[in-house]
C-alpha cells in the first residue's frame, strides 16, 4: 500500500533511530538488573540504590532528577511536534490526540473498576502510559513492513499519552504541597517565559541555571519534581523554522537525545527493576491491581485507541493518514500497551512506601509490556497488510 504523501523529516528519523537503539539497551539492562538482584549479589545491589547521597538516596537521584531531564526531553519533543510536527497541523493532530485520549480512559477505566474504594486504587495511573522507547522500538523492527504514516502516528500517540501521564503525576500524585515552594517555582518559570518572550535571549545557560532553580522548588513543594523538566522545556525559546540549528531548543533537545537513550533511561532500568522474585509471585499476578494493570495495557490500550479513533472517523471528525487501515491502528494501540518506562515511573509514585505492592506492580508492567510488544509485533507483522 503506498504512501507516499509522508515524507520523514531529519528530525523524525534521527528521534526513531534513537529511540530503536534505547529500547534493546533498555532491554538488556533490564534483564541484567533482574538476574543479579535474584543471586547471591542480590542484597548489596538493592543496598546501594538507597545509599543516601546530599540527603537523597541514589534511587532517588535517579527517578527525581536524572528523570526531570527525560521529561525535559519529552517536553522539548513535544513542543516540536506542536510547532513543526504531526500536530502542527490541527487536522492531522486530531486522530492521535483521540487516540490518546481512547488509550488513557479505557486503561483506567479497567483498573479502577478492579480497585474501587481499596487500597490499590492509587494504581489507575499505571495502565495510562505507554514507553516511546520499545514502542517505536518495537515498530522499527518491522521496517519498510509498515507505512512511514504508522510512524508518525504511534510517535504522536506515545507523545500525547506521555503528556497524559505527566498531568496525572502532577494531578493525582502530589505529596503534601508547599505553597512557598511552589510560588517560587511559579517564579522561576515566569522569570524564564520573560527571557524568552519579552528579552528574547537566546543563549541556553540562563535557562538552565533557572531550570535547576525550578527543580529544587518543585522538589520542595511536594509535586514532583520531573514536571520542572516539562516546565522548563516550555520557557526555552524555539523557532517555528523546520529543523533550524539556532533554535536553543532544537539544540538542547539533540544534546539530550543520546544522554537519556544510552544512559538516562538504562540507569532508570537498573534502578527499577531490580526486583526480587518470590516463590509467589504467580500468586500476585491474580490480584485486582495486577490484572487491572495488565488487564489496561494488553486489551484496554489496543481496544480503547482502537475504538474511539473509529468513532471520531466515522463521524467525520478526523480521517485516516495514508496509507493506514484499521488493522495498523489496532497493532499501535498493542505496541501502546508497552508502559514500561512511565508506568514503573508511576507506580513508584502510586505506592510510596508500599514495597510489596511496588514489587506486585512491576511485575505485572514487565509481563504486561513484554505481551503487548510481542503482540504488537506479530499482528502488524503478519496480518495487518491482509
Amino acid at each position: 500500500m503506498e504512501d507516499n504523501k509522508y515524507t520523514l523529516s531529519k528530525s523524525f528519523q534521527q528521534f526513531f533511530e534513537s529511540e530503536k537503539a534505547s529500547g534493546i539497551i533498555l532491554i538488556f539492562c533490564t534483564i541484567v538488573s533482574l538476574i543479579i538482584a535474584n543471586s547471591q549479589l542480590g542484597a548489596g545491589y538493592l543496598h546501594f540504590w538507597h545509599v543516601y547521597i546530599a540527603g537523597l538516596s541514589i534511587e532517588h537521584w535517579v527517578n527525581d532528577a536524572l528523570m526531570a531531564i527525560f521529561f525535559l526531553l519529552i517536553g522539548l519533543e513535544l513542543k516540536r511536534e506542536l510547532y513543526n510536527g504531526e500536530l502542527s497541523n490541527f487536522k492531522n493532530a486530531l486522530l492521535p490526540i483521540v487516540a490518546a485520549i481512547g488509550g488513557v480512559c479505557l486503561p483506567a477505566l479497567i483498573h479502577f473498576s478492579l480497585n474501587a474504594g481499596t487500597a490499590t486504587q492509587a494504581g489507575i495511573g499505571i495502565p495510562m502510559a505507554t514507553d516511546i522507547a520499545f514502542a517505536l522500538g518495537a515498530l522499527a523492527l518491522l521496517g519498510n513492513r509498515v507505512p512511514a504514516s504508522l510512524k508518525i502516528f504511534l510517535a504522536a500517540l506515545a507523545v500525547m499519552d506521555d503528556l497524559a501521564a505527566i498531568i496525572v503525576i502532577a494531578v493525582f500524585y502530589t505529596a503534601k504541597l508547599s505553597l512557598i515552594y511552589l510560588f517560587g517555582a511559579a517564579f522561576m518559570f515566569v522569570a524564564l517565559s520573560v527571557l524568552n518572550r519579552v528579552f528574547r535571549i537566546m543563549a541556553l545557560t540562563p535557562y538552565l541555571i533557572g531550570g535547576a532553580i525550578m527543580w529544587f522548588c518543585m522538589l520542595q513543594s511536594g509535586i514532583h519534581a520531573t514536571i520542572a523538566g516539562v516546565l522548563l522545556a516550555f520557557a526555552i525559546p524555539f523557532s517555528s523554522i523546520n529543523d533550524d540549528e539556532k533554535s536553543p531548543s532544537y539544540k538542547l533537545e539533540h544534546i539530550l537525545h543520546k544522554p537519556v537513550a544510552f544512559m538516562i533511561l538504562p540507569i532508570f532500568a537498573l534502578a527499577n527493576t531490580g526486583i526480587l522474585i518470590s516463590s509467589n509471585w504467580t500468586h500476585e499476578l491474580a490480584s485486582e491491581n495486577s490484572l487491572g494493570i495488565t488487564g489496561g495495557l494488553i486489551m484496554g490500550k489496543p481496544i480503547g485507541i482502537t475504538l474511539l479513533s473509529f468513532i471520531a472517523v466515522a463521524i467525520g471528525v478526523c480521517k485516516l493518514p495514508a496509507g493506514l487501515n484499521w488493522k495498523h491502528i489496532f497493532g499501535a494501540g498493542l505496541l501502546g500497551g508497552i508502559g514500561f518506562t512511565m508506568s514503573i515511573f508511576i507506580t513508584n509514585l502510586a505506592f510510596t512506601g508500599n514495597a510489596n505492592e511496588i514489587t506486585a506492580s512491576k511485575i505485572a508492567v514487565l509481563l504486561a509490556s513484554l505481551s503487548a510488544g510481542i503482540l504488537g509485533y506479530l499482528w502488524l507483522r503478519f496480518l495487518a497488510n491482509k
